[in-house]
């Protein structure tokens, strides 16, 4: 059958920054899919991830991994063989515990696979060491209870099936051999991955802890700058009522720079005719002298008149009427002699 994918999520994936063991850097733009595989014919279980045509996860789960949730929608776990932390970021609770219960199974399969794997091999080591020590009994049992033809028709077999059998034992020695030095260097590999995942738990507990205090920096910033907003918006209501009141001064300069301009134009024309005015008070003058004159004649010739009136009360006194009467004018025309 091969290798089948079990189950299926979305995730953004991250991994941790080689050099610092305490950043998380991004392997992907986005979320991906992240799978676990299962491999019937090695029964063992990967969980990969592609982005694109990249690999970005190809981890082979074992035994002693352990999958961490480090928040609400954020888990890690640590892969020796690719000497990495890998992270995941999901968009809920509800996925990183499916993923993270998942990771659990897979775990346990994954323990059950290695402990029925040595007990085939142990139970094949058995048989294989027992067969060796039955197998000179047996040939020494027929060679004394059988015949002198049953001890040469079974002499050649049980030579070729002692050697078959010893090669076995020592294929068999000698492979036990090479897992028993396999097995110590994962064994040494685990310890090693275990020291470095618990120094990479120690940081990313250190890291959090970091993280809960700049958490906590940002939060404070963050009231501070909403009552700085709160105080800026206040400002902001100022300036536009003080805004509204500008306009309104604006409007009224306007208007008392076009009564300016009206007081200008009506101060211009007073201007002129105070010009004018005294042309005016000589023209009076000259008016009120030729008044004061006609009157002192009238006056002169009310006199003469009355002056007539009592010459005609003399004898001999001869008066010559004028041809027009009753006016100012005609009274200049008299004249008379006294003879």
């Amino acid at each position: 059958m091969g290798e089948q994918p079990i189950f299926t999520t979305r995730a953004h994936v991250f991994q941790i920054d080689p050099s610092t063991k305490k950043n998380w850097v991004p392997a992907s733009k986005q979320a991906v899919t992240v799978s676990y595989f299962y491999d019937s014919t090695r029964n063992s279980y990967r969980i990969i991830s592609v982005d694109g045509t990249k690999v970005i996860i190809n981890s082979t789960i074992t035994p002693n991994m352990t999958f961490t949730k480090t928040s609400q929608k954020f888990g890690q776990w640590a892969d020796s063989r690719a000497n990495t932390v890998f992270g995941l970021g999901f968009a809920s609770e509800q996925q990183l515990s499916k993923f993270a219960d998942k990771f659990q199974e897979v775990k346990e399969a994954a323990k059950l696979a290695r402990d029925r794997s040595q007990e085939k091999m142990e139970t094949s080591s058995n048989h294989s060491q027992e067969s060796g020590r039955e197998t000179p009994s047996s040939t020494r049992a027929s060679s004394i209870n059988g015949t002198d033809d049953e001890k040469a028709c079974h002499t050649a077999p049980s030579d070729s099936e002692l050697r078959t059998e010893n090669d076995k034992l020592k294929t068999a020695l000698a492979q036990s051999s090479t897992n028993v030095k396999k097995w110590e260097t994962e064994l040494e590999t685990l310890r090693e991955s275990n020291a470095r995942l618990s120094s990479a738990l120690q940081e990313s507990i250190a890291s959090v802890e970091h993280w809960k205090k700049q958490f906590l920096t940002c939060k404070d910033e963050n009231e501070h700058l909403r009552n700085k907003i709160v105080e800026l918006e206040a400002q902001c209501d100022e300036i536009d009522k003080e805004t509204e009141r500008n306009e309104e001064l604006r409007k009224r300069l306007q208007e008392l720079e076009v009564e300016i301009q009206d007081k200008e134009a009506e101060l211009e024309d007073l201007r002129k005719q105070s010009e004018v005015i005294p042309q005016l008070m000589l023209e009076c003058e000259a008016v009120n002298e030729k008044l004061q004159d006609a009157e002192l004649r009238n006056q002169d010739l009310e006199d003469k008149q009355s002056s007539i009136y009592h010459l005609q009360l003399i004898p001999n006194t001869i008066f010559h009427r004028p041809l027009v009467t009753g006016t100012l004018t005609s009274a200049l025309l008299w004249s008379w002699s006294i003879y």
